[in-house]
């Protein structure tokens, strides 16, 4: 960034700032609201799945978590096999099924299965419940099952876990037995079932309930709360078959946990129907595994024994789902399974490799589309439910949860992008920045969101940023717009009589407008001055109207000439005029022009001077002085008056060229910048070195004769002869360079260049100067 650009930007910062800083409060105040009234709900879910799977999808499988799914090729073979079907049935398949596929895992060695399934349901062979239970106790797996709420179940009573657990006398059982045809090998036929347990009240609650404690005095959800909205009316656990609630290590909630658009993307981890607490499955298998007595939360902290992972202050946590269900776990077909325990039993085996389930939690659950357990999540729409209670407890294990950042990281985030954009767009104003920037703006903010979820497992909300930072760039370009407005308006009321209206409106839509304030650029000025002027309204003062009506005659002609070739009218001073050219409209033919302009305003002027002879009037002989340079030009001036001009060292020495065309008998004389600009399209007669009072660098010199080619053959050689003398002049020759010039003077009597430079020779023959350098001295 240049000096200049940088002073227009801490210029439009002290100008604007309490506007920038208004429109990023308005905005982010306007999103802030849109977030409490969850009108960006929807656009949030949108952009945190587009980002989740984008940043932290790919990942490698799970090592420590199995599933083993109830898919269709699982339904369709045992359906196909006469004998499987008569001992399991359809599905739902009898507990028989069950007991095997425990036995099975127990023997590969499984730590603990999470059976993401409920068994509320008595079955009709009540043997079977009673045998898958005794199979439970025999193998001593862990095995957990889940249990829904409803608003239709009864109430518990309180759990009390400090008493122990009574059970009524058991109800008379008939004695299990596998069905006519069984085939499986005789040692794993049925043994004779006990008799199903009658739990009391007191013994169902203690175990459905689970010890959940809060430290910071938040209320835990109801059962039934979704992440988008409360339960509308109270709702209770439904328990298993009282043959399996002490059969089972535990039992856990498996609600389905889905945002308002059916998207499972959180979980709670405890709820509460008002009397008894209530964990979830994986929370449930965890706290044994971990050896948990109780499930702390506190704050964002979730505890189970020595585990701790950060939650939301709401007691809920987003899930890291890393992938979908097939890319995240080791995927075993249910049918698989049962066919290793059936290899196992008769002395074969297993076809599934040994290390399959060792040391593994194995999560059970349906996969077939039929099963009714398809779920949406941020990976697909089409997702098995049991993905939900797989990513748990993986990352119950060895994982982070995703959690939001805190409510004033989100609103400071908010109004930091807000300011951003305004600021940015009130201070750049650049036409595709306006465009980009909104775009970049939301781009930046997915950036922002998948980095912070892949890199910290930190949910930042992109919607409420990215509404105020539109917002508050919508607000700096109406605020841009209206500026423009003024801008343009002054600017054509500052310009139109100093410029020629065309070209006022030109610069008005091509947006080149002038930056008021001030900026440094090359420009060319003109100054031109009438000789004499002094005597000339002498003459007049008994008659001062008519002295204004002559110079009012002599500035119109010679304006106009200027401004037909697209200057801007700096000032009058008296009979002088002053223009600029390549300011205020950017001009890359800026000398050309003021090049053009001077030879049109002499010969404007030169018509002027024969009306006014056959008039009588005085002569209006001018000089015009012109030279290109980097100038500030702005608005100068005090509260009370100001104008746009130019200063700098090329302003005055534009002035000190059309006073020095009287010593060199010139008319126009233009600076060694305006001739290198211009030297392709203009005739010149290169007059002299001068050094200008207060500087030590010289500089050339030219007098302005003609466009390109409209010299006469005439003043041609007119200008080769003065070319030759000051060779010889600038060798101290004065002599011959004397000579060459009377012998031209001769010839070309009204030449002025000619005869102030024999006029000069001449002096130094008779009085020559010492230390002579060839450089004329142009004083003020």
């Amino acid at each position: 960034m240049t000096g200049e650009t940088w002073k227009s930007v801490q210029e439009r910062w002290r100008h604007h700032g309490r506007v920038m800083l208004g429109i990023a409060l308005v905005a982010t105040l306007v999103a802030w609201a849109c977030e409490e009234a969850h009108l960006l709900e929807s656009t949030e879910h949108i952009a945190y799945d587009e980002a989740l799977v984008r940043y932290t999808g790919g990942r490698e499988k799970s090592g420590q978590v199995v599933v083993v799914a109830i898919d269709q090729s699982t339904i369709d073979r045992i359906s196909q096999d006469p004998q499987l079907q008569l001992n399991f049935g359809n599905w739902p398949y009898t507990r028989t099924l069950w007991a095997r596929i425990a036995q099975e895992l127990k023997a590969a060695g499984a730590r603990a299965v999470l059976f993401d399934a409920v068994m509320d349901e008595r079955t009709a062979d009540e043997s079977a419940d009673l045998g898958f239970a005794q199979a439970l106790r025999e193998t001593g797996l862990p095995f957990y099952v889940g249990m829904a709420s409803s608003g239709s179940a009864k109430p518990l009573v309180r759990a009390d876990f400090q008493a122990p657990v009574p059970l009524t006398a058991p109800e008379a059982a008939p004695p299990a037995s596998p069905p006519d045809g069984d085939s499986f090998p005789e040692e794993f036929e049925e043994a004779p079932a006990p008799a199903t347990p009658v739990l009391t009240p007191e013994a169902l609650a203690r175990a459905l309930a689970f010890p959940v404690r809060r430290t910071d005095g938040r209320p835990l959800p109801r059962l039934g709360d979704t992440p988008s909205q409360p339960s509308s009316s109270p709702r209770y656990p439904v328990p298993p078959t009282s043959a399996l609630v002490n059969a089972v290590n535990g039992v856990g909630l498996v609600d389905m946990e889905a945002d308002g658009d059916g998207s499972i993307r959180r979980t709670s981890f405890a709820y509460t129907d008002g009397l008894n607490t209530y964990v979830t499955l994986p929370v449930r298998m965890m706290a044994d595994l971990l050896g948990a007595k109780e499930v702390t939360l506190s704050g964002r902290t979730l505890r189970l024994g020595e585990r701790t992972w950060p939650v939301d202050a709401n007691g809920s946590a987003a899930l890291d789902y890393g992938g979908s269900l097939q890319e995240r776990f080791v995927m075993v077909r249910l049918f698989d399974v049962l066919n290793d325990w059936i290899r196992r039993a008769k002395g074969d085996t297993p076809l599934l490799p040994a290390d399959t389930f060792q040391d593994k939690v194995v999560v059970i659950g349906g996969t077939a589309v039929g099963l009714n357990d398809i779920k949406a999540t941020p990976f697909s729409p089409t997702e098995p439910g049991l993905v939900k209670q797989a990513t748990v407890v993986d990352t119950l294990l060895s994982g982070r949860f995703i959690t939001r950042a805190s409510p004033g990281v989100d609103l400071g985030l908010t109004f930091l992008v807000a300011l951003v954009s305004a600021v940015l767009l009130v201070t750049a104003r650049w036409t595709l920045l306006e465009v980009v920037w909104p775009l970049a703006l939301v781009l930046g903010l997915h950036a922002l969101m998948g980095l912070l979820l892949k890199t910290s497992h930190t949910h930042v909300l992109m919607a409420m940023p990215a509404l105020a930072g539109v917002g508050a760039s919508v607000a700096a370009l109406a605020f841009n717009h209206l500026v423009a407005n003024r801008e343009t308006q002054f600017i054509r009321q500052a310009f139109h009589r100093f410029m020629e209206p065309k070209l006022v409106e030109q610069m008005i839509r091509s947006r080149q407008l002038p930056r008021l304030d001030g900026e440094n650029k090359e420009i060319t000025a003109f100054f031109s001055d009438i000789r004499g002027f002094s005597t000339f309204s002498e003459r007049f003062k008994e008659d001062p109207r008519q002295l204004v009506r002559i110079l009012n005659t002599y500035l119109t002609a010679v304006s106009g000439a200027l401004l037909h070739e697209g200057g801007c009218l700096d000032k009058y001073i008296g009979d002088a005029v002053v223009c600029l050219f390549g300011a205020p409209m950017a001009q890359e033919d800026h000398a050309v022009r003021a090049c053009r302009g001077a030879l049109a305003a002499k010969a404007a002027v030169d018509a002027l001077r024969v009306d006014f002879h056959q008039k009588g009037f005085p002569d209006v002989y001018t000089r015009i002085g012109v030279n290109s340079a980097v100038n500030f030009v702005g608005n100068f001036g005090s509260d009370q008056l100001f104008s746009y001009t130019a200063i700098g060292d090329g302003m005055n020495l534009a002035a000190r060229l059309e006073g020095a065309n009287k010593a060199y008998g010139s008319v126009i004389m233009i600076g060694p910048r305006t001739y290198e600009l211009a030297k392709d399209h203009i005739e010149v007669r290169e007059l002299d070195r001068v050094r200008v009072a207060g500087k030590t660098e010289a500089v050339t010199v030219y007098e302005l004769l003609a466009l390109k080619g409209g010299l006469d053959a005439s003043m041609r050689q007119t200008v080769a002869r003065y070319h030759e003398a000051l060779a010889l002049y600038r060798e101290a020759r004065f002599a011959e360079a004397a000579a060459v010039l009377e012998a031209e003077a001769a010839r070309s009597p009204e030449d002025g260049p000619t005869a102030k430079l024999l006029e000069r020779c001449r002096e130094y023959m008779e009085a020559p100067p010492e230390n002579f350098d060839g450089v004329a001295n142009l004083e003020k």
